[in-house]
């Protein structure tokens, strides 16, 4: 008999039914037991009237069933299955678990329930966070997709930094000194000149930051675009935008049902405030007392102007624009209006950057120029300048971190919650 999805039974009321999944919990009484299976669809409620086969049931046992559903309105789903038949194809080879999963929630701090990932992922509100995620990188690639983007795929292991600073992850590479990348940046600039003009990646970066906090990973994802023929950064901002409301209202629909087991009603979004940030810091100072480090605005900072943006704009989201070049990498273009201040942008989700991007260098002098003033040498990236000798377009792009925006849409509390296994300051295994 062809497996049903638990999900799917309600059509097939009383008739007989084959299913798969785990043993989520067990209710023993002196004639019957009440057995509730999971699959990946949902639970459901099981009569099972067989002591000699219950006496070999464990919690999280894979096994195999048979039955026939039947109407009983105080059932979960409002029906259950009578057992006819019930197989093990895994068995539980525990004593006990490491924490229970059964709950209305688990009972486990998130450095335990990491320790034992593929045990707390087996919740259903757990795994529904990751069912957003997915929605939100197909929203991703098919909102830019329909904007004329190519989906590339650069290298991981590169011989030269995209960033500046140490923040780099180095390896052995048959006897030469690289470094993970920490973003695919060069190479999407590259693909541009290239003639994509249009390019977007879903790909992991590497940073090698010594930080444990709620917000830093050291491996994450990343969701990149870089794109052609701009006028300015505005444009940039404009593009996001509408990403922004195409995912909030895609996973509407396409994750609807993980939404609502997480409890979660996501914003609406209208015009996404723009302000500078020599504004921004203005505004902490006058109605915060809140001084700003220079040339940005640390995570106080932007909690307190994410509140301020809510209650003047009602707003969830705000672009902060203008950051000095002193705080952006060697290729973003200066503003020639403002000196000494580039045409980039953060874009702050409640409180948390969770966007870098701006208008970057395209004029080939002008970026040798910039890689000189940084202490690098032209020639470390000639591979690099190439492109910028025949004719590269006014272009620029900007990065969204993946684990960063599900944390935020989600109201988690630490974006190792947002990471399937996550990779830390401490933290290698599983």
């Amino acid at each position: 008999m062809e497996r049903t999805l638990i999900k799917d039974l309600r059509p097939q009321m009383d008739q007989p039914v084959s299913l798969r999944g785990w043993i989520h919990n067990l209710k023993k009484f002196k004639e019957f037991a009440f057995v509730t299976l999971r699959d990946r669809s949902g639970l459901l409620q099981m009569i099972l009237e067989n002591e000699e086969i219950l006496g070999g049931l464990r919690l999280e046992a894979s096994v195999a069933v048979t039955g026939v559903l039947q109407a009983n309105p105080r059932a979960p789903m409002g029906f259950e299955l009578l057992i006819q038949e019930i197989s093990i194809l895994g068995e539980a080879k525990y004593e006990l678990l490491p924490f229970a999963i059964n709950g209305r929630q688990i009972d486990a701090s998130l450095e335990k329930q990491l320790d034992h990932r593929t045990i707390s992922l087996r919740r259903m509100d757990q795994r529904a966070i990751f069912k957003v995620q997915q929605e939100i990188t197909q929203v991703f690639r098919d909102f830019l997709t329909g904007e004329g983007f190519t989906e590339i795929h650069t290298p991981k292991i590169i011989g030269i930094e995209t960033e500046g600073g140490s923040d780099v992850f180095m390896l052995d590479y048959f006897g030469t000194r690289t470094f993970m990348a920490q973003s695919p940046q060069f190479y999407k600039q590259m693909m541009v000149g290239a003639g994509f003009e249009r390019v977007f990646e879903i790909g992991a970066a590497y940073r090698a930051e010594p930080h444990s906090t709620w917000r830093h990973l050291n491996e994450y994802i990343s969701l990149d675009l870089e794109m052609g023929f701009i006028e300015n950064e505005e444009d940039l901002m404009d593009l996001e935008e509408g990403l922004i409301r195409a995912m909030i209202q895609h996973l509407k629909t396409a994750a609807g049902e993980a939404l609502e087991i997480l409890g979660v009603t996501l914003p609406e979004v209208g015009r996404i405030p723009r302000i500078p940030l020599s504004r921004a810091q203005e505004i902490l100072l006058e109605l915060f007392d809140k001084k700003s480090p220079v040339g940005n605005i640390d995570a106080e900072g932007e909690k307190l102007l994410a509140g301020h943006v809510k209650k003047e704009y009602d707003s969830d989201f705000v672009f902060l624009t203008k950051y000095p070049a002193s705080k952006r990498p060697l290729y973003t273009m200066p503003d020639e209006n403002l000196e000494g201040m580039t045409r980039s942008f953060d874009l702050i989700f409640k409180g948390l950057e969770i966007t870098t991007g701006g208008q970057r260098i395209h004029d080939y002098d002008q970026l040798t120029a910039s890689i000189l003033k940084s202490g690098g040498r032209p020639e470390d990236f000639d591979f690099y300048l190439e492109s910028f000798k025949y004719g590269m377009p006014p272009h620029g792009g900007l990065a969204i971190g993946l684990e960063r925006i599900t944390m935020m849409f989600l109201g988690l509390d630490n974006i190792r919650q947002a990471t399937l296994v996550p990779r830390d300051l401490n933290r290698l295994k599983p």
